[in-house]
């Protein structure tokens, strides 16, 4: 959760932020500081560079965990989650990364370290991220099924 409140934060939206309202902002932010904008030095340009990676990284991370992209992606997630197993989880911070066996990857934010815990001493895993994870906490599909960046 610190990563999508910082996300906001740098963006400056608010949290019912529409993909529109997003994408308005960062085409706006992208206009003033792409990196190929910047002639005047070499300083300002490495700066413009540094401060677009972070806009994207943000911009990316509210698109991915927005209820209009959530509401898209929804038949999609309910397959994943209903019918095809886990086959492995990291967990970092207090986001966990659940792999499926359909090559679907999802990350879970703000997931309590108890929980994970439970989730670990549990004997039937797939059961338990049913009714304790998949439809309690924010969530995103992850880029790609192995990476995980916390």
């Amino acid at each position: 959760m610190k990563r999508i409140v910082a996300a906001r934060k740098l963006l400056a939206v608010e949290r019912d932020a529409t993909l529109q309202e997003l994408k308005t902002i960062y085409r706006n932010f992208m206009k003033e500081w792409h990196p190929d904008r910047i002639q005047d030095s070499l300083a300002a340009k490495q700066e413009a560079e540094e401060r677009s990676a972070a806009f994207i990284d943000a911009y990316h991370l509210l698109v991915s965990v927005a209820p209009e992209t959530h509401e898209n992606q929804r038949d999609q997630y309910e397959q994943t989650v209903n019918n095809s197993r886990l086959i492995d989880f990291q967990y970092k911070g207090t986001t966990l990364l659940i792999n499926f066996a359909d090559g679907g990857s999802y990350e879970y934010f703000a997931v309590p370290r108890s929980v994970y815990n439970n989730l670990i001493n549990s004997s039937t895993p797939d059961r338990f991220t049913r009714r304790h994870i998949y439809h309690s906490y924010v969530y995103r599909r992850a880029s790609k099924a192995m990476e995980f960046a916390g």
